[in-house]
Protein backbone atom coordinates (compact mmCIF):
# COMPACT_ATOMS: atom_id res chain seq x y z
CA UNK A 1 0.00 0.00 0.00
CA UNK A 2 1.60 3.09 -0.74
CA UNK A 3 1.39 6.22 1.30
CA UNK A 4 0.35 9.71 -0.26
CA UNK A 5 3.32 12.27 -0.60
CA UNK A 6 2.06 15.83 -0.49
CA UNK A 7 4.05 19.48 -1.51
CA UNK A 8 2.46 22.24 0.01
CA UNK A 9 4.53 25.96 -1.22
CA UNK A 10 4.91 27.70 2.14
CA UNK A 11 7.08 30.82 0.65
CA UNK A 12 5.52 34.16 0.89
CA UNK A 13 5.73 37.11 -1.65
CA UNK A 14 4.57 40.62 -1.96
CA UNK A 15 2.02 42.26 -4.14
CA UNK A 16 1.33 45.80 -5.00
CA UNK A 17 -1.99 47.23 -5.31
CA UNK A 18 -3.40 44.29 -2.87
CA UNK A 19 -3.76 41.63 -6.18
CA UNK A 20 -3.41 38.21 -4.92
CA UNK A 21 -1.73 35.46 -6.72
CA UNK A 22 -2.06 32.93 -4.65
CA UNK A 23 -3.45 29.59 -5.20
CA UNK A 24 -7.15 28.12 -4.27
CA UNK A 25 -7.68 25.46 -1.11
CA UNK A 26 -7.88 22.68 -3.78
CA UNK A 27 -4.73 23.11 -5.00
CA UNK A 28 -1.61 21.00 -4.67
CA UNK A 29 0.90 23.43 -4.46
CA UNK A 30 -0.31 25.78 -1.55
CA UNK A 31 0.80 29.71 -1.04
CA UNK A 32 1.06 31.49 1.97
CA UNK A 33 0.87 35.05 -0.02
CA UNK A 34 1.75 37.97 1.77
CA UNK A 35 0.02 40.68 -0.08
CA UNK A 36 0.94 44.49 0.93
CA UNK A 37 -1.08 47.18 1.59
CA UNK A 38 -1.26 50.51 -0.18
CA UNK A 39 -2.06 53.18 2.11
CA UNK A 40 -3.53 57.04 0.67
CA UNK A 41 -3.94 60.22 2.87
CA UNK A 42 -5.74 63.54 2.41
CA UNK A 43 -2.48 65.41 1.03
CA UNK A 44 -2.18 63.28 -1.89
CA UNK A 45 -6.46 64.41 -2.75
CA UNK A 46 -5.44 68.12 -2.19
CA UNK A 47 -2.54 67.72 -4.82
CA UNK A 48 -4.74 66.23 -7.25
CA UNK A 49 -7.81 69.15 -6.79
CA UNK A 50 -4.87 71.73 -7.21
CA UNK A 51 -3.81 70.19 -10.53
CA UNK A 52 -7.38 69.82 -11.43
CA UNK A 53 -7.98 73.46 -11.07
CA UNK A 54 -4.76 74.54 -12.81
CA UNK A 55 -5.90 72.34 -15.63
CA UNK A 56 -9.78 73.98 -16.17
CA UNK A 57 -8.01 77.07 -15.90
CA UNK A 58 -5.50 76.42 -18.51
CA UNK A 59 -8.72 75.21 -20.83
CA UNK A 60 -10.46 78.60 -20.58
CA UNK A 61 -8.21 80.95 -21.49
CA UNK A 62 -7.16 78.63 -24.74
CA UNK A 63 -11.20 79.25 -25.62
CA UNK A 64 -10.90 82.83 -24.70
CA UNK A 65 -7.84 83.02 -27.40
CA UNK A 66 -10.07 81.20 -29.98
CA UNK A 67 -12.93 83.25 -29.68
CA UNK A 68 -11.25 86.89 -29.82
CA UNK A 69 -7.12 86.72 -29.92
CA UNK A 70 -6.63 90.39 -29.39
CA UNK A 71 -8.70 90.71 -25.74
CA UNK A 72 -10.21 88.16 -22.80
CA UNK A 73 -14.19 89.34 -22.54
CA UNK A 74 -15.55 90.41 -19.39
CA UNK A 75 -17.19 86.83 -19.18
CA UNK A 76 -13.86 85.04 -19.18
CA UNK A 77 -12.28 87.56 -16.40
CA UNK A 78 -14.63 86.48 -14.17
CA UNK A 79 -13.90 82.92 -14.81
CA UNK A 80 -10.72 83.02 -14.27
CA UNK A 81 -10.87 85.20 -11.13
CA UNK A 82 -13.25 82.53 -9.90
CA UNK A 83 -10.97 79.47 -10.72
CA UNK A 84 -7.79 81.35 -9.08
CA UNK A 85 -10.24 82.08 -5.80
CA UNK A 86 -10.85 77.97 -5.54
CA UNK A 87 -6.80 77.40 -5.67
CA UNK A 88 -6.50 80.11 -2.08
CA UNK A 89 -9.40 79.74 -0.17
CA UNK A 90 -12.03 76.62 1.00
CA UNK A 91 -15.19 78.00 -0.37
CA UNK A 92 -15.74 76.88 -3.88
CA UNK A 93 -15.51 78.92 -6.74
CA UNK A 94 -18.15 80.81 -8.56
CA UNK A 95 -19.09 81.53 -12.33
CA UNK A 96 -22.04 84.24 -13.16
CA UNK A 97 -23.20 83.92 -9.61
CA UNK A 98 -23.05 80.87 -8.96
CA UNK A 99 -21.12 77.47 -7.70
CA UNK A 100 -18.86 76.64 -10.42
CA UNK A 101 -19.46 72.59 -10.69
CA UNK A 102 -16.82 70.64 -12.38
CA UNK A 103 -17.83 67.98 -14.48
CA UNK A 104 -18.75 64.98 -12.09
CA UNK A 105 -15.64 62.01 -14.39
CA UNK A 106 -13.25 64.27 -12.58
CA UNK A 107 -13.84 63.49 -9.01
CA UNK A 108 -15.20 59.40 -8.87
CA UNK A 109 -16.73 58.85 -5.74
CA UNK A 110 -14.50 55.82 -3.61
CA UNK A 111 -16.86 53.30 -1.86
CA UNK A 112 -15.23 50.86 1.07
CA UNK A 113 -15.91 47.43 0.00
CA UNK A 114 -16.36 46.28 3.74
CA UNK A 115 -19.07 49.01 4.76
CA UNK A 116 -19.99 50.21 1.14
CA UNK A 117 -19.95 53.65 2.49
CA UNK A 118 -18.20 56.52 0.72
CA UNK A 119 -14.80 56.50 1.94
CA UNK A 120 -14.10 60.39 2.12
CA UNK A 121 -11.39 62.22 2.38
CA UNK A 122 -9.55 60.25 5.40
CA UNK A 123 -7.13 57.73 5.58
CA UNK A 124 -7.99 54.69 2.96
CA UNK A 125 -6.29 51.28 2.52
CA UNK A 126 -5.86 50.05 -1.54
CA UNK A 127 -5.70 46.16 -1.52
CA UNK A 128 -7.60 42.60 -2.97
CA UNK A 129 -8.05 45.44 -6.20
CA UNK A 130 -10.66 47.75 -3.68
CA UNK A 131 -10.79 50.20 -1.02
CA UNK A 132 -11.28 50.31 2.24
CA UNK A 133 -11.58 51.97 5.54
CA UNK A 134 -8.74 50.75 7.56
CA UNK A 135 -11.03 49.31 10.31
CA UNK A 136 -13.03 47.61 7.88
CA UNK A 137 -10.05 45.39 6.36
CA UNK A 138 -10.71 42.44 9.01
CA UNK A 139 -9.19 39.26 9.43
CA UNK A 140 -11.33 36.46 8.27
CA UNK A 141 -10.52 34.43 11.39
CA UNK A 142 -10.31 36.81 14.12
CA UNK A 143 -12.49 39.65 12.70
CA UNK A 144 -9.86 42.47 14.24
CA UNK A 145 -8.53 44.75 11.71
CA UNK A 146 -5.94 44.22 9.87
CA UNK A 147 -2.81 46.62 10.36
CA UNK A 148 0.40 45.09 9.31
CA UNK A 149 2.46 45.95 6.11
CA UNK A 150 1.45 41.73 4.76
CA UNK A 151 -1.08 39.82 5.25
CA UNK A 152 -2.27 36.51 4.24
CA UNK A 153 -5.44 34.90 2.09
CA UNK A 154 -7.31 31.91 1.59
CA UNK A 155 -9.58 31.81 -1.25
CA UNK A 156 -10.77 35.30 -1.35
CA UNK A 157 -10.41 36.33 2.20
CA UNK A 158 -7.88 38.04 4.11
CA UNK A 159 -6.07 36.76 7.13
CA UNK A 160 -3.45 38.22 9.67
CA UNK A 161 -0.23 35.56 8.68
CA UNK A 162 -0.77 34.62 12.58
CA UNK A 163 -4.18 33.35 12.38
CA UNK A 164 -3.70 32.48 8.80
CA UNK A 165 -0.86 30.06 10.06
CA UNK A 166 -2.41 28.68 12.88
CA UNK A 167 -5.33 27.61 10.81
CA UNK A 168 -4.05 26.38 7.51
CA UNK A 169 -0.39 25.74 8.45
CA UNK A 170 -0.29 21.69 8.28
CA UNK A 171 0.88 20.19 11.30
CA UNK A 172 2.72 16.36 11.84
CA UNK A 173 0.46 14.41 13.27
CA UNK A 174 3.32 12.69 14.88
CA UNK A 175 5.17 14.91 16.76
CA UNK A 176 2.49 18.04 17.02
CA UNK A 177 4.96 20.36 14.91
CA UNK A 178 4.09 22.79 12.34
CA UNK A 179 5.97 20.65 9.36
CA UNK A 180 8.95 22.45 8.19
CA UNK A 181 9.62 23.26 4.56
CA UNK A 182 12.42 21.72 2.93
CA UNK A 183 15.11 23.13 0.81
CA UNK A 184 13.11 24.60 -2.32
CA UNK A 185 10.98 26.05 0.87
CA UNK A 186 8.09 24.16 0.01
CA UNK A 187 5.97 22.42 3.01
CA UNK A 188 6.45 18.82 2.12
CA UNK A 189 4.72 15.20 4.33
CA UNK A 190 3.66 12.08 4.02
CA UNK A 191 -0.04 10.80 4.11
CA UNK A 192 -1.60 7.53 5.15
CA UNK A 193 -3.94 6.90 2.15
CA UNK A 194 -6.48 5.61 4.52
CA UNK A 195 -6.40 7.22 7.74
CA UNK A 196 -4.56 10.62 6.27
CA UNK A 197 -2.36 10.76 8.80
CA UNK A 198 -0.34 13.57 7.97
CA UNK A 199 3.68 13.08 9.20
CA UNK A 200 7.09 14.98 8.86
CA UNK A 201 9.05 12.69 6.36
CA UNK A 202 11.99 12.28 8.88
CA UNK A 203 9.70 10.30 10.91
CA UNK A 204 10.37 7.48 8.23
CA UNK A 205 13.46 7.45 8.92
CA UNK A 206 14.08 8.26 12.97
CA UNK A 207 12.57 5.07 13.84
CA UNK A 208 9.19 6.04 14.49
CA UNK A 209 6.84 2.33 15.06
CA UNK A 210 4.14 1.89 13.72
CA UNK A 211 0.78 -0.23 14.83
CA UNK A 212 1.32 -3.85 13.45
CA UNK A 213 -2.89 -4.00 13.06
CA UNK A 214 -3.60 -0.40 11.21
CA UNK A 215 -0.29 0.69 10.88
CA UNK A 216 -0.71 4.62 11.71
CA UNK A 217 2.66 6.15 13.27
CA UNK A 218 2.88 6.25 17.08
CA UNK A 219 2.59 9.92 18.03
CA UNK A 220 4.79 11.43 20.54
CA UNK A 221 2.01 12.15 23.14
CA UNK A 222 0.79 7.99 23.09
CA UNK A 223 2.53 4.97 23.85
CA UNK A 224 2.48 2.07 22.10
CA UNK A 225 2.04 -1.68 23.65
CA UNK A 226 5.51 -3.78 22.73
CA UNK A 227 4.58 -7.32 21.98
CA UNK A 228 7.39 -9.75 22.86
CA UNK A 229 8.29 -10.11 19.33
CA UNK A 230 8.80 -6.53 18.72
CA UNK A 231 5.25 -5.66 17.16
CA UNK A 232 4.18 -2.34 18.45
CA UNK A 233 0.09 -2.18 18.86
CA UNK A 234 -1.80 0.92 19.62
CA UNK A 235 -4.13 1.41 22.17
CA UNK A 236 -7.03 1.11 20.50
CA UNK A 237 -6.53 -1.88 18.42
CA UNK A 238 -4.94 -3.56 21.42
CA UNK A 239 -8.24 -2.85 22.79
CA UNK A 240 -10.05 -5.57 20.66
CA UNK A 241 -7.00 -7.67 20.16
CA UNK A 242 -7.03 -11.38 20.60
CA UNK A 243 -3.85 -12.82 23.21
CA UNK A 244 -4.62 -16.48 23.90
CA UNK A 245 -6.37 -19.98 22.15
CA UNK A 246 -9.33 -19.59 24.88
CA UNK A 247 -10.14 -16.16 23.28
CA UNK A 248 -9.62 -17.25 19.85
CA UNK A 249 -12.20 -19.85 20.18
CA UNK A 250 -15.39 -18.14 20.32
CA UNK A 251 -14.33 -16.33 17.38
CA UNK A 252 -13.52 -19.53 15.29
CA UNK A 253 -17.07 -20.83 15.89
CA UNK A 254 -18.48 -17.56 14.54
CA UNK A 255 -16.20 -18.24 10.90
CA UNK A 256 -17.80 -21.95 11.01
CA UNK A 257 -21.17 -20.57 11.28
CA UNK A 258 -20.46 -17.88 8.75
CA UNK A 259 -19.42 -20.64 6.34
CA UNK A 260 -22.55 -22.87 7.20
CA UNK A 261 -24.24 -20.07 6.34
CA UNK A 262 -22.67 -20.08 3.10
CA UNK A 263 -23.18 -23.67 2.46
CA UNK A 264 -19.97 -24.44 2.88
CA UNK A 265 -19.56 -26.51 6.09
CA UNK A 266 -16.04 -27.94 7.08
CA UNK A 267 -17.21 -31.31 8.46
CA UNK A 268 -13.71 -31.99 10.06
CA UNK A 269 -12.56 -30.60 13.35
CA UNK A 270 -9.19 -28.64 12.55
CA UNK A 271 -7.36 -27.37 15.45
CA UNK A 272 -6.97 -23.51 15.94
CA UNK A 273 -3.70 -22.27 17.27
CA UNK A 274 -3.08 -18.38 18.14
CA UNK A 275 1.07 -18.67 17.84
CA UNK A 276 3.77 -15.90 18.28
CA UNK A 277 5.54 -14.62 15.11
CA UNK A 278 8.76 -16.72 15.36
CA UNK A 279 6.49 -20.12 15.55
CA UNK A 280 4.56 -18.72 12.56
CA UNK A 281 7.58 -18.55 10.77
CA UNK A 282 9.34 -21.95 11.82
CA UNK A 283 5.72 -23.71 11.32
CA UNK A 284 5.91 -22.22 7.60
CA UNK A 285 9.43 -23.91 7.20
CA UNK A 286 8.68 -27.12 7.94
CA UNK A 287 5.27 -26.73 5.18
CA UNK A 288 6.16 -28.32 2.15
CA UNK A 289 3.07 -26.59 -0.04
CA UNK A 290 1.89 -23.77 2.84
CA UNK A 291 0.06 -20.71 2.10
CA UNK A 292 0.40 -17.49 4.26
CA UNK A 293 -0.65 -13.93 4.42
CA UNK A 294 1.09 -10.92 2.76
CA UNK A 295 2.67 -8.93 3.45
CA UNK A 296 4.26 -10.89 6.67
CA UNK A 297 3.03 -14.24 7.67
CA UNK A 298 -0.08 -13.63 9.55
CA UNK A 299 -1.55 -17.15 8.95
CA UNK A 300 -1.10 -20.27 7.61
CA UNK A 301 -3.19 -23.83 6.85
CA UNK A 302 -1.33 -26.77 7.92
CA UNK A 303 -1.03 -30.48 6.27
CA UNK A 304 1.75 -31.60 7.75
CA UNK A 305 2.31 -33.22 10.98
CA UNK A 306 4.82 -31.23 13.34
CA UNK A 307 4.90 -29.86 16.67
CA UNK A 308 4.07 -25.81 17.19
CA UNK A 309 4.46 -23.74 20.05
CA UNK A 310 1.27 -22.45 21.05
CA UNK A 311 -0.19 -19.12 23.38
CA UNK A 312 -1.93 -20.90 26.28
CA UNK A 313 -2.25 -17.95 28.82
CA UNK A 314 -2.97 -14.24 27.78
CA UNK A 315 0.05 -11.95 28.63
CA UNK A 316 0.25 -9.23 31.10
CA UNK A 317 1.07 -5.84 30.01
CA UNK A 318 3.24 -4.53 32.24
CA UNK A 319 5.62 -1.14 33.17
CA UNK A 320 6.58 0.80 29.63
CA UNK A 321 3.44 -0.83 28.13
CA UNK A 322 5.42 -3.99 27.60
CA UNK A 323 4.08 -7.34 27.15
CA UNK A 324 5.42 -10.13 29.49
CA UNK A 325 4.55 -13.30 31.29
CA UNK A 326 3.23 -15.13 28.55
CA UNK A 327 2.75 -19.16 28.73
CA UNK A 328 3.27 -21.17 25.53
CA UNK A 329 3.39 -24.91 24.96
CA UNK A 330 3.98 -27.59 22.43
CA UNK A 331 1.15 -28.82 20.41
CA UNK A 332 1.97 -31.94 18.54
CA UNK A 333 -0.57 -31.77 15.02
CA UNK A 334 -1.34 -35.57 14.01
CA UNK A 335 -2.47 -36.18 10.15
CA UNK A 336 -6.30 -37.30 10.29
CA UNK A 337 -6.90 -35.38 6.84
CA UNK A 338 -5.34 -33.07 4.65
CA UNK A 339 -5.44 -30.69 7.32
CA UNK A 340 -3.63 -30.55 10.43
CA UNK A 341 -4.10 -27.49 11.55
CA UNK A 342 -4.60 -23.65 11.14
CA UNK A 343 -2.49 -21.14 12.79
CA UNK A 344 -3.07 -17.75 12.98
CA UNK A 345 -0.61 -14.64 14.87
CA UNK A 346 -1.71 -13.45 18.48
CA UNK A 347 -1.96 -10.07 19.23
CA UNK A 348 -4.29 -8.31 16.37
CA UNK A 349 -7.43 -7.14 16.50
CA UNK A 350 -10.74 -9.27 16.12
CA UNK A 351 -11.78 -8.20 13.01
CA UNK A 352 -7.89 -8.90 11.38
CA UNK A 353 -7.91 -12.11 12.88
CA UNK A 354 -11.44 -13.20 11.97
CA UNK A 355 -10.48 -12.15 8.28
CA UNK A 356 -7.21 -13.79 8.33
CA UNK A 357 -8.86 -16.72 9.66
CA UNK A 358 -12.01 -16.77 7.40
CA UNK A 359 -9.45 -16.78 4.43
CA UNK A 360 -6.82 -19.60 6.02
CA UNK A 361 -10.71 -21.46 6.56
CA UNK A 362 -10.91 -21.46 2.60
CA UNK A 363 -7.72 -23.02 2.04
CA UNK A 364 -9.08 -26.18 4.13
CA UNK A 365 -12.67 -26.25 2.55
CA UNK A 366 -10.42 -26.36 -0.94
CA UNK A 367 -8.26 -28.87 0.19
CA UNK A 368 -11.14 -31.27 1.72
CA UNK A 369 -13.14 -30.79 -1.34
CA UNK A 370 -10.65 -32.24 -3.97
CA UNK A 371 -9.44 -28.66 -5.22
CA UNK A 372 -5.99 -29.63 -6.80
CA UNK A 373 -3.72 -27.56 -8.85
CA UNK A 374 -5.05 -24.26 -8.57
CA UNK A 375 -2.56 -21.38 -9.33
CA UNK A 376 -1.81 -19.30 -6.73
CA UNK A 377 -3.93 -16.32 -8.32
CA UNK A 378 -6.64 -18.48 -8.06
CA UNK A 379 -6.57 -20.04 -4.86
CA UNK A 380 -5.09 -16.86 -2.46
CA UNK A 381 -7.66 -14.40 -4.53
CA UNK A 382 -11.10 -16.94 -4.12
CA UNK A 383 -9.52 -16.71 -0.19
CA UNK A 384 -9.78 -13.69 -0.16
CA UNK A 385 -12.96 -13.14 -1.56
CA UNK A 386 -14.27 -14.81 1.90
CA UNK A 387 -12.30 -13.05 4.01
CA UNK A 388 -13.80 -9.50 2.62
CA UNK A 389 -17.32 -11.33 2.44
CA UNK A 390 -16.56 -11.93 6.39
CA UNK A 391 -15.73 -8.77 6.87
CA UNK A 392 -18.42 -7.06 4.97
CA UNK A 393 -20.95 -9.18 7.05
CA UNK A 394 -19.43 -8.26 10.53
CA UNK A 395 -19.21 -4.23 9.71
CA UNK A 396 -23.06 -4.79 8.12
CA UNK A 397 -23.96 -6.36 11.60
CA UNK A 398 -22.87 -3.74 13.88
CA UNK A 399 -22.28 -6.30 16.90
CA UNK A 400 -19.38 -9.09 17.36
CA UNK A 401 -20.47 -12.09 18.92
CA UNK A 402 -17.15 -12.49 20.83
CA UNK A 403 -15.38 -9.17 21.56
CA UNK A 404 -11.94 -9.45 23.35
CA UNK A 405 -11.21 -6.53 24.97
CA UNK A 406 -7.89 -5.11 26.78
CA UNK A 407 -6.60 -6.98 29.76
CA UNK A 408 -8.37 -4.31 32.01
CA UNK A 409 -11.59 -5.92 31.01
CA UNK A 410 -13.43 -8.47 33.16
CA UNK A 411 -15.50 -10.11 30.43
CA UNK A 412 -13.31 -9.93 27.31
CA UNK A 413 -15.66 -11.84 25.27
CA UNK A 414 -18.94 -10.02 26.07
CA UNK A 415 -21.57 -9.31 23.52
CA UNK A 416 -22.58 -5.71 22.56
CA UNK A 417 -22.40 -2.88 19.56
CA UNK A 418 -18.79 -2.03 17.60
CA UNK A 419 -17.15 0.58 18.84
CA UNK A 420 -16.96 3.62 16.27
CA UNK A 421 -13.01 2.99 15.91
CA UNK A 422 -13.50 -0.65 15.75
CA UNK A 423 -15.92 -0.27 12.40
CA UNK A 424 -13.36 2.02 10.81
CA UNK A 425 -11.04 -0.69 11.23
CA UNK A 426 -13.14 -3.14 9.54
CA UNK A 427 -13.65 -0.71 6.58
CA UNK A 428 -9.60 -0.11 7.00
CA UNK A 429 -8.84 -4.23 6.97
CA UNK A 430 -11.68 -4.23 3.88
CA UNK A 431 -9.73 -1.51 1.84
CA UNK A 432 -6.19 -3.46 2.57
CA UNK A 433 -7.55 -6.26 0.54
CA UNK A 434 -9.15 -4.34 -2.10
CA UNK A 435 -6.11 -2.01 -2.74
CA UNK A 436 -3.59 -4.97 -2.46
CA UNK A 437 -1.13 -4.76 -5.66
CA UNK A 438 0.10 -8.03 -5.63
CA UNK A 439 -0.70 -10.25 -8.65
CA UNK A 440 -1.68 -13.20 -6.65
CA UNK A 441 -3.59 -11.55 -3.56
CA UNK A 442 -4.47 -8.11 -5.11
CA UNK A 443 -5.31 -9.40 -9.00
CA UNK A 444 -7.18 -12.43 -7.59
CA UNK A 445 -9.01 -10.90 -5.42
CA UNK A 446 -10.52 -9.00 -8.08
CA UNK A 447 -10.77 -11.38 -10.73
CA UNK A 448 -12.29 -13.72 -8.09
CA UNK A 449 -15.28 -10.88 -6.19
CA UNK A 450 -15.98 -9.80 -9.85
CA UNK A 451 -16.84 -13.41 -10.86
CA UNK A 452 -18.88 -14.21 -7.46
CA UNK A 453 -21.08 -11.08 -7.96
CA UNK A 454 -21.55 -11.22 -11.05
CA UNK A 455 -22.43 -15.28 -11.15
CA UNK A 456 -22.68 -16.08 -7.75
CA UNK A 457 -20.47 -17.94 -5.12
CA UNK A 458 -21.57 -21.52 -5.70
CA UNK A 459 -21.29 -20.78 -9.64
CA UNK A 460 -17.97 -19.60 -9.51
CA UNK A 461 -16.55 -22.15 -6.93
CA UNK A 462 -17.86 -25.32 -9.49
CA UNK A 463 -16.27 -23.34 -12.76
CA UNK A 464 -12.92 -23.10 -10.74
CA UNK A 465 -13.42 -27.07 -9.81
CA UNK A 466 -13.46 -28.10 -13.44
CA UNK A 467 -11.64 -25.18 -15.20
CA UNK A 468 -9.10 -24.16 -12.33
CA UNK A 469 -9.92 -20.55 -13.68
CA UNK A 470 -12.17 -17.60 -12.56
CA UNK A 471 -15.18 -17.37 -15.03
CA UNK A 472 -15.04 -13.99 -17.20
Amino acid sequence: MGWLNKILKGSSHKNSGGQYHGKSKDDSLWNEPSSSLDVQSESENEDIDHAIALSLSEEEKKKGKAIDNESYTEEDEQLARAVQESLNVDSPPHYNGQIYQPPQFLFPSRICAGCKNEIGHGRYLSCMGALWHPDCFRCHACNQPISDYEFSMYGDFPYHKSCYRELYYPKCDVCKQYIPTNRSGLVEYRAHPFWLQKYCPSHELDGTPRCCSCERMEPRDAKYVTLDDGRKLCLECLNSAIMDNEECQPLYLDIQEFYEGLNMKVEQQIPLLLVERQALNEAREGEKNGHHHVPETRGLCLSEEQTVSTILRRPIIGPGNRIFDMVTGPYRLIRQCDVTAILVLYGLPRLLTGSILAHEMMHAWLRLNGYRGLSLQVEEGICQVLAHMWLESEIISGTGSNIASSSSSSNPNKKGPRSKFERKLGEFFKHQIESDSSPAYGDGFRDGNHAVLRYGLRSTLDHIRITQTFPY
